[in-house]
């Protein structure tokens, strides 16, 4: 081998040596984890949902500490029927059951609140409570300290029904159970209701839906 085809082969070699050295080295800008998270700030961002997030109020979201917000109680709640925003069709009247979170830390309400007519707060069960509509998947809702959630509320004309299944009366109150809770609300709500239990093939002259972020909207779907 002549001098000058070692020369050639030692170069090539230290090019290749060199080449596999950037290809092994450190790399930058693939890390997802968040300036002065670490990698708890990775782990943190895979646990929480992927819902697009519309407000505090309207979108699940974990506390500080990376734990779920505690489920809204009772005491915490304030039940409005928000008239301004019903509608009518086919016999039916659709109204939202407004849910505003009034204490001072965020909470959750996932799935359907217990609904019937009541003669007052505290007082006699109207009629069947509510059945579940399921048009719509429940799914968790994160209340921020004033925040809104609502449940659309399905009445049906009273005058649907004979009279002597019905045997109606004017209702001014409905009786509320939150998702999970086993303490009644209640918010003012005046309408010709069936004091009588209808018959079992006839159901319930109420239907509730899932809670849903926000306050409820005319014209939106329940």
């Amino acid at each position: 081998m002549t001098p000058a085809t070692r020369h050639a082969l030692g170069a090539a070699g230290m090019l290749c040596t060199a080449v596999l050295t950037a290809a092994c080295g450190p790399t930058s800008g693939t890390s997802s984890s968040t300036p002065g998270g670490g990698g708890a700030a990775t782990s943190a961002s895979a646990a929480v949902p992927t819902t697009p997030a519309a407000s505090p109020a309207a979108s699940p979201t974990a506390s500080r500490g990376g734990t779920v917000a505690a489920g809204c109680s009772s005491a915490t709640l304030a039940a409005k029927v928000d008239l301004a925003q019903g509608g009518a069709a086919a016999g039916s009247t659709f109204v939202p059951i407004d849910f505003t979170n009034t204490s001072g830390a965020a909470c959750t309400m996932d799935g359907y609140p217990g609904v019937s007519f009541v003669t007052r707060p505290s007082g006699g069960q109207l009629g069947r409570p509510a059945n579940r509509n399921p048009g719509a998947a429940p799914t968790m809702v994160t209340l921020a300290p004033g925040g809104v959630a609502h449940a659309t509320l399905q009445v049906a004309d009273a005058g649907n029904y004979s009279a002597s299944a019905c045997t109606p009366v004017t209702a001014h109150w409905l009786r509320i159970f939150p998702p999970d809770q086993v303490t009644a609300i209640y918010a003012h709500y005046t309408v010709q209701a069936c004091s009588a239990k209808l018959p079992a093939k006839l159901g319930s002259q109420l239907a509730v839906y899932v809670v849903r972020p926000g306050a409820g909207k005319a014209g939106e779907a329940p």
